[in-house]
């Protein structure tokens, strides 16, 4: 997957001339296969680059496996005419299975994504807990959570900060709500602000001790509500050991 990501352009010229190589290779052929196992064959080409998770290329691979086999494969051959009804359905059938791979492996390569993300933000959560029961100072646990908020939100820089937040910044509320004084902004819409910094409270038994300052200012950067809930409990987990060594 590392190389298709580099090489992107060269791996979509593949999955457009494989499936006509292995068409043009099949025809010569073409007496001692059938144009179902030929279709078959081809239909496996397809899928190896669908799987793939590159959209553009499982449906170039998808276009070309059907010209292919109906130009080289179908009668009469080397021709786009195609007579037999029954060859026309194979190369719609071909196009569609590849098409629906393409999107199946999209579909599974975000969930995985999804699940990789989760994991991280409980091995974030864990980290930090485990650093404050181990008696880590003051600094190096706002350190060390300030890095996971980072990591969690994508941002480019967060920091602790003693006391109230600046009145020019958007406060992150509990809620997931954000609001730049009385005006509520929408995280997965628009995103953290990029003009001014974002405020996630440090709260005390009620009391105000400081907030994690977050910048984003040369990128949006939209928020899912799960990922609202990790910096919030993160903030917490700071909370908490202030209270330990109040």
């Amino acid at each position: 997957m590392a190389w298709i990501e580099r090489n992107r352009s060269l791996f979509r010229t593949l999955a457009t001339l494989l499936p006509v190589g292995a068409a043009a290779m099949m025809y010569g052929l073409r007496d001692l296969i059938t144009p179902t196992a030929a279709a078959l064959v081809l239909v496996l080409i397809v899928v190896g680059i669908a799987a793939t998770g590159d959209r553009v290329a499982g449906l170039l691979s998808c276009l070309a496996g059907a010209a292919g086999f109906d130009f080289f494969l179908t009668t009469p051959y080397l021709d786009f005419h195609v007579e037999n009804r029954g060859d026309v359905e194979l190369a719609v059938l071909l196009l569609l299975v590849g098409l629906a791979v393409s999107e199946l492996a999209l579909w599974g390569g975000r969930q995985h994504a999804a699940a990789s993300d989760r994991a991280g933000y409980l091995d974030g959560i864990r980290a930090t807990a485990d650093l404050a029961a181990g008696g880590a100072s003051q600094q190096d646990t706002e350190q060390a959570i300030s890095r996971h908020i980072l990591r969690t939100l994508g941002v480019e820089k967060v920091r602790f900060v003693a006391g109230q937040p600046g009145g020019d910044a958007a406060l992150l509320g509990r809620d997931g709500s954000l609001r730049v004084g009385d005006i509520a902004l929408d995280l997965r819409r628009d995103g953290l602000p990029t003009d001014r910094v974002t405020a996630i409270p440090v709260v005390r038994h009620g009391h105000l001790i400081g907030h994690f300052q977050v910048t984003a200012a040369t990128a949006q950067v939209r928020v899912k509500p799960e990922q609202v809930d990790v910096v919030i409990l993160l903030a917490d987990q700071l909370a908490a050991r202030a209270s330990l060594t109040a």
